[in-house]
């Protein structure tokens, strides 16, 4: 999302070298939605995967689908969302033909409609899985009863939820114990949260708190706050935002950070403002 027109408005040529920059340092995943960019960053990604030279086979692209979004290039009176069977599948092609690619290694819906249907949408993802145009399937922004019945008519194979130090209700409101039951791999969009973007009491507490760790762990802050997800039995899968090459760098090397058990839970005081209960 912030390659493109609603974030830093990357030239090809910086695409391309971003990319390059990416796979070197094993970062080989590509998060995409097809309304990033009111709709144009897929086709520029597109494009620049095309010249950039990589083989398909060593990256893999995510989209996203469901959301229509008011802009200029859609004739939406609201935005909404449309989960029916024959949009979901022109959907996809549209991201296959975007993003210059035959298929897309995980197609996540991409918020819940109060009007979806589990039967219709499940016999889209089998007709795209048959025709080879999506690998596995997923949702976004689902809870647990979302995911359930979704789940009654198909595989479910990950959730990507907003979770970070700021925003950890999903370990307590059951959607993170849900995806660990029945093997649902979490992704964690935001995962640095509000820490770097506001300044207030919270953020000066895990500020305080994250410093006092550096040394300790000779890690950066980002990398703390990374790491602290990481540490979560579920498996979390964070999706990191920037497009600074040092801070992707850095971003892989958060993983190699084991955070003490009690130093996990300071960081976790820091951000609630209290002990746990």
């Amino acid at each position: 999302m912030t390659w493109g027109s609603w974030g830093k408005q990357l030239s090809k040529k910086e695409m391309v070298a971003l990319m390059h920059h990416c796979i070197s340092n094993n970062i080989t995943t590509f998060d995409h939605a097809d309304i990033y960019g009111a709709y144009t960053t897929e086709a520029d990604f597109g494009k620049a995967f095309t010249e950039s030279g990589i083989k398909r086979k060593d990256m893999q692209l995510i989209s996203k689908c469901g959301i229509q979004y008011l802009c200029d290039n859609r004739a939406n009176k609201v935005k909404h969302y449309d989960y029916s069977k024959d949009y979901i599948i022109w959907s996809v092609e549209a991201s296959l033909k975007n993003l210059e690619t035959e298929y897309l290694d995980l197609l996540l819906l991409h918020r819940p409609s109060p009007l979806m249907v589990a039967e219709e949408i499940a016999e889209a993802i089998t007709v795209l899985k048959k025709q080879g145009k999506i690998r596995d399937f997923g949702v976004s922004n689902f809870t647990p009863s979302q995911m359930e019945m979704i789940g009654l008519r198909m595989d479910i194979d990950v959730n990507q939820i907003e979770f970070s130090l700021t925003q950890h209700s999903a370990m307590h409101d059951g959607i993170l114990d849900y995806m660990k039951t029945c093997g649902i791999k979490p992704m964690a969009w935001s995962p640095l949260g509000s820490v770097f973007r506001e300044d207030n009491e919270q953020t000066r507490r895990i500020h305080k708190q994250l410093g006092e760790l550096m040394d300790k762990y000779k890690a950066t802050e980002d990398q703390l706050l990374l790491s602290w997800i990481l540490k979560h039995p579920a498996g979390i899968h964070p999706v990191v935002g920037t497009t600074n090459t040092t801070r992707l760098t850095q971003a892989m090397e958060a993983s190699k950070i084991e955070l003490e058990l009690e130093d996990w839970f300071l960081i976790l005081v820091a951000s609630q403002g209290h002990k746990v209960p």
